[in-house]
């Protein structure tokens, strides 16, 4: 009789423990749900998008604190030849030139890309900037040119920044009837250029560059002067990619010694979930947030880089199935 009342009160406390952690004693606790709200999210971005996703992952971090979201800022040449070439672990890329997915990933290393942002080429200076209160929008190029005044911009090799301001020289010397403008320019102050655009801010605060050409965006979120350029010049317009596609800039290849030829075009951003991308669950709930008008895209627009979501892909048949509302599917495909 004790043996019985011992082995039913064993029965009773394992019961008692398995109710009162929330699963059956014959079943054991599932992942299944908590996936898409906890683990890991890295991001490799362009530099241009440091100060907005800081900021969208804030917020999204107040929806999802489970999900730790690291972030990997760099050219967006560079970040594609890590995922490409040193195949690093990655669940979204954004980058500044959808055309560095597109053509460096796509269809091995990604599937699809998304546009998402635009933006346009400025000059950006402060008030230690010699010659800034007599440069405008008629004249920079030829102060730029003077000797005693130092400009800076990025390597065209590892981020799209440094080939527009290449396309930025070259179109001005066009539009400005100025024959030798660009390659006078791009001959000059080459110890400045800096494996991505905001690197050239550091030079600029310490005065060691007067001048930079950067994005808008960048200028407004670090409160500095700068200057428009024509629409003919800025690469601001994609109606106006006929005129920008008359230039073109060579850079380095994938492989050594290679080189490739890369045509003006106006400044779009674009994303993907790489095919490696190790924590595709987060990466989806993540970019359902940043795509959101009222979310991520808001915060786009209040840092300076205007939202073309929703967007045509050519890649509407390959995007996941959640991220389709926020795509048009071309009219040859409808």
């Amino acid at each position: 009789m004790m043996y019985r009342i011992k082995r039913l009160s064993v029965i009773f406390i394992t019961v008692f423990l398995a109710v009162s952690c929330g699963y059956p004693p014959t079943e054991k606790p599932s992942d299944s749900n908590t996936d898409k709200t906890s683990g890991e999210l890295i991001i490799f971005h362009a530099g241009s998008l440091s100060v907005p996703f800081k900021s969208i992952i804030e917020a999204f971090n107040k929806d999802e604190p489970g999900i730790k979201v690291l972030t990997e800022a760099a050219g967006s040449v560079e970040c594609a030849r890590k995922i490409s070439e040193l195949n690093k672990p990655c669940d979204i890329f954004a980058s500044s030139d959808i055309e560095v997915i597109d053509n460096n990933l796509i269809p091995v290393h990604a599937k699809w890309s998304l546009k998402f942002a635009a933006n346009e080429m400025v000059i950006a200076f402060n008030e230690k900037s010699r010659r800034q209160q007599e440069i405008n929008k008629d004249n920079w190029y030829r102060i730029l040119t003077e000797k005693d005044v130092a400009y800076g911009r990025a390597d065209p090799n590892a981020d799209p920044c440094g080939y527009r301001s290449i396309f930025t020289l070259l179109l001005s010397e066009k539009y400005y009837g100025n024959k030798g403008l660009a390659e006078e320019l791009i001959k000059k102050d080459t110890k400045h250029i800096r494996p991505k655009e905001v690197d050239l801010l550091a030079l600029l605060e310490s005065h060691t560059l007067d001048y930079i050409f950067i994005y808008r965006s960048v200028a407004e979120q670090h409160q500095l002067k700068y200057i428009t350029l024509p629409d003919e010049v800025n690469l601001k317009k994609p109606e106006m990619d006929s005129l920008y596609h008359t230039v073109h800039v060579e850079v380095m290849g994938q492989k050594p010694g290679e080189k490739k030829t890369i045509n003006g075009s106006a400044i779009v951003y674009g994303l993907t979930i790489p095919e490696n991308a190790p924590h595709k669950s987060n990466a989806l709930l993540f970019l359902e947030f940043l795509l959101d008008a009222s979310k991520g895209m808001i915060i786009m627009e209040k840092n300076g880089q205007t939202s073309l979501v929703p967007t045509e892909t050519p890649y509407y048949n390959e995007l996941p199935e959640r991220i389709k509302p926020y795509a048009l599917m071309p009219p040859n495909e409808k």
